[in-house]
């Protein structure tokens, strides 16, 4: 499919939109072929999704193993956790013949209810609601013996499975390591976006999944093949961009995929067919791509408490900050006292609003930093 946008910003399309990470795509197949269990670790919207979707595309797995994606990162409890991945299950088996979802409902048994089939259409349906599962364990160990039992292996892949750590239930990681250690027909990716959860879920000793993934840490596309994606995208669709631009854009974000791709989505539509997209177009694209979400900053920031509002405001002006409980710290930014920063600063990074990197803290939303910077 021919997309007047080269520059997605969200999913994943087909190999021709996605930069580079052939290194990366090579080894998480490779894991996957030899039937390893991977954590896929990196900030959000640095392109974990896209990796994994795209992997899914590659021949030897696209035409060997049946694959699963499911984001829970909205989920709060082990029930909604069964819920999204007995839905993504049969999503991907409804375009299948009927024999495959006689074999979900006959093994899946507590989930039977919620299957209907459209009386004009007579297309099959999942309507399901979270009340719907009154057992999850015994649902998701339901799950689990129909991914053992299908006809070609599985892989399921978890985006932000470190969100597992906050559910209400305290045995969640014993549950699913459990269940995931007797599966040999089934491969799992989990992928998370909180460094320090996830680290310490797969490296610790006292956790359950300690030392049962290969671990993989994503990190920024080289600067040489974004631009090199760039240039060419530009090029098949009649239009030109300078070098300097794309160097600009990649030193402002640090090579962050998620905002390399909205930047160039705004400055392509920017660009007519047969001119140039230049430096100059710069600020116009940031002030667009900023003005749209200008609302949203001004209701984050008018909910948070004073403190919280003046930590995140430091911290937006210094770009990268560091011992940020500091005498000179709180002095420079008129702060209160460090126990008081560490106090905002432990909220502001519990609701992803500042990450932490070892030592060094930063708004989490680009956009959101720059905006703080420029209107305070």
């Amino acid at each position: 499919m021919f997309l007047k946008n080269p520059f997605v910003i969200s999913g994943y399309e087909s190999p021709y939109y996605f930069c580079d990470r052939s290194e990366e795509t090579q080894n998480l197949v490779r894991y996957l072929l030899n039937g390893r269990n991977v954590a896929v670790i990196s900030t959000r919207r640095m392109g974990k999704t896209g990796l994994i979707r795209h992997c899914f595309q590659q021949p030897e797995i696209k035409d060997r193993y049946t694959t699963f994606f499911i984001d829970i990162y909205a989920t709060s409890s082990l029930r909604e956790f069964v819920f999204a991945l007995g839905k993504e299950i049969f999503e991907e088996l409804k375009p299948r013949e009927k024999k495959f979802m006689d074999q979900f409902f006959s093994v899946i048994s507590s989930l039977r209810a919620a299957f209907r089939l459209d009386s004009v259409t007579g297309e099959p349906s999942f309507e399901i609601g979270l009340g719907d599962i009154v057992e999850a364990n015994t649902t998701l160990d339901e799950i689990f013996r129909y991914l053992e039992q299908a006809n070609k292996p599985c892989i399921v892949a978890i985006d932000e499975f470190q969100q597992i750590a906050h559910y209400a239930e305290a045995n969640v990681e014993v549950v699913l390591r459990t269940l995931i250690q007797k599966c040999k027909n089934t491969n799992f990716i989990f992928a998370g976006s909180q460094h320090h959860i996830m680290s310490t879920m797969f490296q610790s000793p006292a956790r359950p999944f300690y030392q049962s993934v290969s671990m993989m840490h994503l990190e920024s596309i080289s600067l040489d093949k974004y631009k090199e994606f760039v240039c060419q995208h530009f090029e098949n669709n009649n239009r030109q961009i300078e070098s300097e631009i794309v160097d600009k854009i990649y030193r402002q974000f640090d090579g962050h995929t998620w905002y390399l791709q909205i930047m160039f989505n705004e400055l392509f539509s920017l660009t007519d067919i047969g001119t140039k997209c230049t430096v100059s177009m710069f600020d116009e694209a940031l002030t667009n791509l900023l003005s749209v979400q200008e609302f949203t900053f001004q209701e984050i920031l008018s909910r948070l408490p004073e403190k919280q509002k003046e930590i995140l405001i430091a911290i937006s002006k210094e770009g990268k900050a560091t011992a940020v409980t500091s005498g000179d710290f709180v002095r420079k930014y008129r702060l209160h006292t460090p126990s008081s920063v560490q106090s905002a600063l432990k909220y502001l990074i519990e609701k992803d609003l500042v990450t932490q990197q070892k030592n060094v803290f930063q708004v989490y939303d680009r956009f959101f930093g720059i905006w703080i910077k420029q209107n305070y």
